[in-house]
């Protein structure tokens, strides 16, 4: 196993079939990432689906954790069994499954307040999964742009639920100004900082992200993710959001408080140093960089890199010879 020096720290290079068979022996417990681990835009990486089946047989426990707040868990969990990897649903953890969960649970949202989404039908579906009314998202209404600076519409009766008690962000393709700007008069109204309460109008309201992910991974390259969907909002509002997905500590948390894994057994395998393997880090578990999406092995000599994996391999599917 070949060790190598960078600025920020040290990793191991898997290169060897000692090297790969060792890692099998030290770990039990496997965190996936899925885009630019399991494939790359709509194509299965080579050689993963066997490994993973692999891996169960060698009796290890897999969990896939995305920041992927696009789909649902059921909808995610479809897209895993079609790169042919089997998979169950209680095994998916997402960033819009955790943001829901954190609403309900540990924001404790009153049951008569909503949340105005900026996001995609699999964040709405898990607002549902967990019995949380909302509106935004994808009603057609809401993504339909205004005429012109005609700011008239934000103003009309009814435009603005006062029942809303917080704004959740996630990756949004149909986003609109008109989402922006009434999320933004929510977060920023009189009393939006204090707590949320049940049976009020207005006051409170929590601002929620799902990820802080700027750019999504596709097979034709990099494009603007959900933390590119919230930053102006934020920028706007002068609010810090909560912001919930890897690598933050409530996705770590609700995963461990959620699980008998030993920390001591789990490894956290993804590509991308800011995401992934700070979420490992900060976890308090080992991590592996596959070379299959976003980082590089030049990323990771970087004097400002902002996590230094455990591991470094080539692909997942590298494991495929000795799994």
């Amino acid at each position: 196993m070949t060790s190598t020096t960078v600025p920020r720290g040290v990793y191991q290079r898997l290169e060897s079939e000692e090297d790969k068979a060792a890692l099998l022996h030290r770990y039990d417990n496997f965190l996936f990432d899925c885009d630019g681990v399991l494939w790359s835009g709509t194509s299965s990486l080579p050689g993963v689906a066997s490994v993973l089946q692999k891996l169960r047989e060698r009796g290890k426990r897999i969990l896939f954790v995305t920041n992927n707040a696009s789909k649902s868990r059921r909808l995610l969990l479809e897209r895993i069994q079609q790169a042919g990897i089997q998979a169950e649903i209680d095994e998916v953890f997402s960033s819009a499954y955790a943001s829901a969960l954190y609403l309900k649970h540990v924001l404790k949202l009153p049951a008569d307040r909503k949340v105005y989404v900026i996001g995609m039908s699999g964040l709405e579906e898990e607002l549902d999964a967990v019995g949380i009314s909302h509106l935004g998202g994808t009603d057609a209404t809401e993504c339909a742009p205004l005429q012109g600076l005609d700011f008239a519409p934000l103003h009309a009766d009814g435009a603005i639920d006062p029942a809303v008690g917080a704004v959740l962000c996630g990756i949004d393709t149909a986003i609109s100004y008109r989402k922006l700007a009434k999320a933004f008069r929510y977060i920023t109204r009189p009393g939006a900082t204090n707590e949320v309460k049940a049976g009020e109008q207005g006051g409170g309201c929590h601002f929620v992200c799902t990820n802080e992910d700027v750019t999504f991974p596709t097979k034709e390259g990099l494009f603007p993710g959900a933390g590119s969907c919230w930053a102006g909002l934020r920028d706007a509002s002068r609010r810090e959001p909560i912001v919930v997905g890897k690598p933050n500590q409530p996705m770590i948390d609700t995963i461990f408080a959620s699980s008998d894994f030993e920390k001591a057994r789990t490894i956290m395998v993804g590509d991308r140093l800011n995401t992934d393997i700070l979420f490992g880090q900060r976890g308090g578990v080992d991590t592996m960089l596959v070379l299959t999406g976003v980082n590089q092995l030049d990323d990771i000599a970087a004097p400002d890199a902002p996590a230094v994996p455990t591991y470094v391999l080539d692909g997942l599917g590298s494991l495929d010879s000795v799994a």
